[in-house]
C-alpha cells in the first residue's frame, strides 16, 4: 500500500483526498497546507467519514514537509485560484514559485516519488517542477486531459440523452482555450459520436470545452473543484493499481507529433512507474495544424517562465 501527500488544502486539494480516501487503495494520505490547522481539519473531517462510507485509508493534515517523508506519489494542486477575467497566463510568476518551492520541498524528504501537477497554468507548472526535480520525465506529468475530456464527455452526454459511462474521447494540447478535442476519436459505445450528432451541435460543444474552466469560474467566482479532484485521484488510484489505463496529461514530449521539449497533454497509458507509454496517434493536417497551434501557445508561456529565471 503506497503513501500519497497532496499539497494545498483548498478545494480541489482536500477533493483529491477526500476521493483518494474513498478509494481505498493507499495506506495514508498527508494533506500539507502552509495553514496547518486547515489542512489538519480537512484531514479530520474526511477520517470521520471513514465509518460512515467504509474505508480504511488514514489521513494526515500538516504543515511540516516532514510528514511527507517517502511519499510514493506526491499530487501538487497548489496555488492562487484564478479569479474572475484573469488568464491562467497571469497565474504563471506568483504560482511557478509555489510550485517550485514546494517541489524542493517535498525531495528533501522523498528521493523518487511521481510527482501529478494540477496547479494552474498547467501545462507551464509541470515544466517547473521538472525543471526543479531534476526527475525523470515518466515522473513528472500534469493533469489536464481527464478533466477536459470529461467536460467534453458529459456536455456530450447531456446533448446525446445517454449515459456518460458509454462515452470514450480523446482530447489532447494544452489545457486551455487552445486544447484540441479530436470528434474522430469520440464515441458512444463504439458508435462514432459524428454517426449521432450534427456537426453544429458537436462544434458548439467543442466551443463549450475549451471554455468549460472559464465557464465555472465565472459561475462560482473561483475555479473548479470536484471534477479536477476527481480526475488527479484517478490518475493516482491508475498509479498505485498498476493498472495501465489510457489517459491525457501533460507530459513531455521528445519527437512525438514532430514536437521537442514541450510539455503537452498527449494520451498515455499509467502505471507502476509514472507514464508508461506515451501514444503517437495518426492525426490528419487539421488536427495536426491544431496540436502545433496549442503547442506554440504553450511554449510561448514556457518562455515566459523561463525570462523569469525562477528555477
Amino acid at each position: 500500500m503506497s503513501k500519497v501527500t497532496v499539497v494545498g488544502a483548498g478545494n480541489v486539494g482536500a477533493t483529491v483526498a477526500n476521493v483518494l480516501a474513498h478509494h481505498d487503495i493507499v495506506r495514508e494520505v498527508v494533506l500539507l497546507d502552509i495553514q496547518g490547522d486547515f489542512a489538519r481539519g480537512k484531514a479530520l473531517d474526511t477520517w470521520q467519514q471513514a465509518p460512515i462510507d467504509y474505508f480504511s485509508t488514514r489521513l494526515l493534515g500538516t504543515d511540516d514537509y516532514k510528514d511527507t517523508a517517502n511519499s510514493d506519489i506526491v499530487v501538487i494542486t497548489a496555488g492562487v485560484p484564478r479569479k474572475p477575467g484573469m488568464t491562467r497566463d497571469d497565474l504563471i510568476s506568483t504560482n511557478a514559485k509555489i510550485v517550485s518551492t514546494v517541489t524542493q520541498s517535498i525531495l528533501e524528504h522523498s528521493a523518487n516519488p511521481i510527482i501529478i501537477i494540477v496547479s494552474n497554468p498547467l501545462d507551464v507548472m509541470t515544466y517547473a517542477a521538472h525543471k526543479i526535480s531534476g526527475l525523470p520525465d515518466t515522473r513528472v506529468f500534469g493533469m489536464a486531459g481527464i478533466l477536459d475530456t470529461a467536460r467534453y464527455r458529459a456536455f456530450l452526454a447531456t446533448a446525446l440523452d445517454v449515459s456518460p459511462k458509454d462515452i470514450q474521447a480523446v482530447l489532447m494540447g494544452g489545457h486551455g482555450d487552445t486544447m484540441v478535442p479530436l470528434p474522430r476519436y469520440t464515441t458512444v459505445a463504439g458508435i462514432p459520436v459524428t454517426d449521432l450528432i450534427d456537426s453544429e451541435t458537436l462544434d458548439a460543444i467543442i466551443e463549450r470545452t475549451k471554455k468549460g474552466g472559464g465557464e465555472l469560474v465565472k459561475l462560482m467566482g473561483t475555479s473548479a473543484w470536484y471534477a479536477p479532484g476527481a480526475a488527479a485521484a484517478q490518475m493516482v488510484a491508475s498509479i498505485v493499481r498498476d493498472e495501465r489505463r489510457v489517459f491525457p496529461c501533460c507530459v513531455r514530449l521528445n519527437g512525438e507529433y514532430g514536437l521537442n521539449d514541450i510539455f503537452l497533454g498527449v494520451p498515455v497509458t499509467l502505471g507502476k512507474n509514472g507514464i508508461e507509454q506515451k501514444i503517437e496517434l495518426k492525426l490528419n493536417e487539421e488536427e495536426k495544424a491544431s496540436l502545433n497551434t496549442s503547442a506554440e501557445h504553450v511554449r510561448a508561456v514556457m518562455e515566459v517562465y523561463n525570462s523569469m529565471e525562477l528555477g
